[in-house]
């Protein structure tokens, strides 16, 4: 009998298709991704604290050791794994064949420590051929790709931590930075300044039909040369609206004039000129990670996140290779899977003599060894797939099994053919004139690989491009033709385009910035914290983005540098390659060396930020826009006002992208009427009146008090006397006024009562009834006849909705706040608040999920649309649409958020605990739980300590009893906690430094570490 070996992968989705392959005498089971991390400095133990981990949870003075510890979310996961170990007579660790999948494998190894051999057992499909190939073929783990991950993971740590803080400081609380996605939002940043500063040209042309004299099929020509001058096209000019070279540009006058002559019986035109010229296409490479995310957001409109999701899904359910590569090698069985598809579908001569090969773009590939594309060494065509693949799964299988037949097929041949004709017009003002015109077509005669696949382009700019397929009827030199028709065109230039994910993703592969399992984050990074935002395909970045870049650029040039942070990268290949250590690598980053300058350096000596200037773009002389708390406005200098006036201030509307902030946008804006509170009337309840304002939030209606002259005789007494008399002692004495004192139930007896108008609500037509009902809010609409309690309708931040005691209820509009009853009410919290509620409020229903026998609805909640099945919700992921998800995608999403396990609501003492314990296990400290609990607790709350102590000290009334106390006090806290005494003193000791700050917040978790 085999002995049974435990195999770990990373993700659930493989388990059950590797243990079918692999057979009895295997148990699989999946580390779900990352086991451990680098602690949080807020997290360290006091005992250690001080030292050296306590800034970044590395320490730097000592080779740059980590401090790793297990997330809470892993803890029952490694519990569970250390269990399966304990029968089992071998490990085989299968987490993928990348740096991040070999530092996976790392990890578990120095959490689980087995008493068993280990092998690292490695595959790029999910499919028995090649999972028993890798249970043959094991191997041990690679230290060197554990070490350039770790590298890249320590110095994402100290870059965030360093860098973040300064931002905090200097922009706005919360910020990050980051060694990648800082220089990808100063990449989208670059082109709105570009945009900002491009400046249009305006050109005519002439384009026309034209047919020969014995036929009726005309075709399209445009001006090229007039008396043999070049005619401007929109290449010819720069961004500053100059033109290039010597080129003849056409204003409307002269552009309709010429068209006009041409128009005449009188214009000859003559084919001058024909050439025929044979061409060939080659089909592209296979997709690697970049090339599959632009042709993905290209023909199918996915995100980059959207498409790596999909990607995970086909990968772990066997019908793709591993989706993070940047290799375009095919093995033999795929080009020999490719031909023979080829072959069968489209004919024998679909193919050349001979295979195939590619070379890498990337100098460095090195994420996996081959290319993306269907798994197996025999393929089934999409048609075939529809059993088991279904809405964007079988989509983008689909993209991939073409691009990769296509990539051993053919090549594509045909005829180009270029025509010049000449037009002599000879009455009028141009009489004499010489106009060329041109015309071109394409025959495609052999299609190739246009049969299975076509690789699409991002739109050039001002290109004059003519189709790519087009016919040209047969022509002779000296032939005559007829102008059938005739136009005169106006065109602008046009700024650089922005960047859609595609376009930046390729500019970024280009650049050597981030590596190709890293765009889909980089890119959902900086639309998540803020800094980019989506406009239909755009990235259009965020005025916030321009002061962060500003100040990086200002005061950390080297870390946002494209080329500095490509260097990077191949750093990292060189660790990974054996070639370079991780510590000297590291000590030279951050400690800096002979030639250059470390991180610590630029931190520690950064001088003098002025945030203003930072947070500050100059629109005009008198206009400035400054990037404020709560957004962005304009300040406007009154050139007449008094120096030491306040500059007036003009918000600027939300949906004005960066590029459309023109200087006469700006004057606009500025000039435009002030809109100001419109008056409603008097409510007759309490006299008071009602006033339509537009606040910070949108606009609302708020009750206010009505002006009240005052009334000249109604003095108090103690402001008419200058001076009282005391009659016990003679002593003269001002008069003592009371002062007046606000009691909270007066504050909320004073607070005007507001109420937010609703969406479909106009606040210029708003009308005084109207405004009365919403003040009136929440709306009693009965009483529950069972419990007495009173329902309400109201409005709150995620929509309205009624109000039962502690119970709710969504209501599908705002509308229904005024209109809805008590039996519809009474009918809404008679059905479950959650699972299948009301079939309306559904956004799609399916089928019963295969699990829970329910089913299964995508709905819209407070944090967006989700999948559930009443008892699972799975949020949908950021990119993807409603409408992208199907039955299908939906059991996926379902399947994967079970198999993450429910979120673990804990108390913050046991939350702390567990914290404790992880700490403890690496520090070798040994204490009780309650002990662990109550040092936490207490340092926890460093203040309230801080505050008792302080009290104690000041109960004493020697100098010595409150040294006594003091110390006596100080000890028993050691005891005790072993922490409150260490924060206070480090609390004490710790430098206005950002390093210091950056350990402070909570922010921290997230200041700028990449993904």
């Amino acid at each position: 009998m085999p002995g049974n070996k435990l195999v770990i992968v990373e993700s659930p989705t493989k388990v059950k298709s590797i243990e079918k392959y692999l057979g009895d005498g295997y148990t699989v089971e999946a580390s779900v991704g990352h086991i451990r991390d680098l602690i949080e400095p807020k997290d360290i133990p006091a005992d250690r604290k001080r030292g050296a981990f306590g800034q970044f949870g590395v320490d730097v003075d000592n080779d740059f050791e980590p401090y790793y510890v297990v997330s809470d979310r892993a803890r029952s996961v490694v519990t569970k794994l250390k269990k399966l170990l304990k029968g089992a007579d071998e490990l085989l660790l299968a987490t993928d064949e990348d740096r991040e999948g070999e530092a996976i494998a790392w990890h578990l190894l120095e959490e689980l420590k087995p008493k068993v051999p280990v092998k690292r057992m490695v595959f790029h499909e999910i499919t028995k051929d090649a999972i028993e190939k890798a249970k043959d073929n094991t191997r041990d783990l690679d230290m060197a790709l554990v070490d350039a991950q770790e590298t890249r993971r320590i110095l994402d740590r100290l870059y965030g931590y360093e860098v973040s803080p300064v931002l905090w400081r200097k922009v706005r609380q919360g910020l990050s930075a980051g060694r990648v996605q800082s220089p990808a939002t100063r990449l989208v940043v670059d082109r709105e300044r570009e945009r900002m500063a491009f400046v249009s040209a305006s050109y005519w042309d002439l384009s026309a039909q034209l047919a020969p004299a014995t036929d009726d099929a005309s075709f399209p020509a445009r001006l090229s040369r007039v008396d043999g001058e070049r005619v401007a096209s929109g290449r010819d000019f720069d961004d500053r609206g100059a033109l290039k070279g010597q080129a003849h540009v056409f204003d409307e006058a002269s552009a309709s004039a010429l068209a006009d002559a041409l128009k005449q019986p009188s214009t000859t035109v003559t084919v001058r000129k024909l050439e025929t010229k044979p061409f060939t296409r080659r089909p592209t490479a296979p997709f690697t990670t970049s090339t599959l995310q632009q042709e993905a957001a290209r023909k199918l409109r996915f995100t980059a996140r959207q498409t790596m999701s999909v990607a995970q899904s086909l990968y772990e359910n066997g019908h793709i290779t591993y989706m993070r590569t940047d290799s375009t090698a095919l093995s033999a069985q795929a080009i020999s899977a490719a031909r023979a598809q080829a072959t069968a579908l489209y004919g024998a001569d679909s193919i050349p003599a001979s295979p195939r090969s590619y070379a890498n773009k990337s100098k460095n590939a090195q994420e996996a060894h081959e290319a993306i594309r269907p798994a197996g060494d025999t393929w089934r065509t999409p048609s075939q797939m529809t059993s088991v693949l279904h809405g964007n799964d079988l989509r983008l299988f689909e993209l991939i099994w073409r691009r990769t037949v296509a990539s051993q097929m053919a090549d594509a041949k045909g005829q180009t053919a270029s025509v010049t004709m000449e037009a002599a017009v000879t009455e009028g003002a141009l009489d004499g004139t010489i106009a060329e015109l041109v015309a071109s077509g394409t025959v495609i005669t052999f299609r190739g690989f246009l049969q299975a696949y076509e690789e699409s382009r991002d739109e050039e700019r001002n290109s004059d491009a003519a189709p790519s397929e087009a016919k040209l009827p047969p022509l002779t030199e000296g032939q005559s033709l007829v102008v059938a028709e005739v136009e005169a065109k106006g065109h602008e230039t046009s700024p650089p385009p922005r960047y859609t994910e595609a376009s930046l993703v390729k500019r970024m592969e280009e650049l050597g910035v981030g590596r190709p399992s890293t765009y889909a984050a980089i890119i959902s990074t900086i639309v998540d914290r803020g800094y980019v935002a989506m406009q239909g395909q755009a990235l259009v970045p965020n005025w916030i983005a321009f002061a962060v870049v500003r100040l990086l650029e200002d005061h950390f040039g080297d870390l946002v540098a494209y080329d500095f942070t490509a260097d990077l990268e191949n750093d990292l290949d060189r660790i990974a390659d054996g070639d370079a250590t991780r510590a000297d690598w590291l000590k030279g980053f951050y400690f800096g060396g002979a030639d250059h300058k470390g991180l610590r350096q630029v931190v520690d000596n950064l001088g003098e930020i002025d945030a203003r200037e930072i947070n500050s773009v100059r629109i005009a002389d008198d206009i400035t826009l400054r990037i404020g708390r709560y957004g962005p406005y304009l300040e406007v200098i009154d050139p007449d006002a008094a120096p030491d006036a306040t500059p007036r201030r003009v918000n600027i509307p939300q949906e004005l992208a960066p590029d459309e902030l023109t200087t006469t946008k700006a004057r606009e804006l500025i000039e435009a009427p002030v809109q100001s509170d419109r008056e409603l009337g008097v409510n007759p309840a309490n006299g008071k009146l009602v006033v339509v304002k537009d606040g910070r939030f949108g606009p609302y209606v708020t009750e206010v008090e009505p002006e009240i002259e005052p009334v000249p005789d109604a003095v108090d007494i103690t402001d008419a006397v200058d001076e009282v008399v005391d009659l016990e002692t003679g002593e003269v004495r001002a008069p003592k006024k009371k002062a007046a004192k606000t009691t909270k139930a007066a504050k909320a007896v004073d607070k005007p009562r507001t109420a937010s108008l609703f969406k479909s609500m106009d606040p210029a037509t708003v009308d005084f009834e109207t405004a009365l009902r919403l003040l009136d809010l929440p709306r009693a609409v009965g009483d529950d006849p069972e419990s007495g309690e009173p329902i309400l309708a109201q409005n709150g931040r995620y929509g309205a909705y009624l109000k039962k005691g502690a119970d709710t209820r969504s209501l599908p509009g705002e509308d229904e706040i005024f209109t809805i009853d008590l039996a519809s009410a009474l009918e809404l919290f008679a059905q479950p608040k959650y699972g299948a509620r009301r079939s309306s409020s559904a956004l799609k229903e399916f089928d019963a999920d295969p699990v829970s026998g329910k089913p299964v609805r995508v709905k819209d909640g407070r944090f967006g649309p989700y999948v559930t099945d009443g008892e699972t919700n799975a949020t949908i992921p950021r990119g993807e649409s409603v409408d992208d998800v199907d039955f299908e995608r939906a059991k996926q999403l379902l399947a994967d958020k079970r198999a993450k396990g429910p979120v673990k609501r804990t108390t913050t003492s046991r939350r702390t605990t567990s914290k404790s314990s992880a700490a403890g296990a690496k520090t070798t400290t040994k204490s009780t739980t309650a002990k662990a609990t109550t040092a936490k607790s207490t340092a926890a709350k460093p203040t309230a300590a801080k505050s008792t102590a302080a009290k104690a000290t000041a109960a004493k009334s020697t100098r010595a009893k409150s040294s006594s106390a003091t110390s006596a006090a100080t000890r028993t806290t050691k005891a005790s906690t072993g922490t409150a005494t260490t924060k206070t003193t480090a609390a004490k000791a710790a430098p206005s430094t950002a390093r210091a700050r950056s350990a402070k917040s909570t922010a921290a978790k997230s200041a700028g570490e990449e993904s």
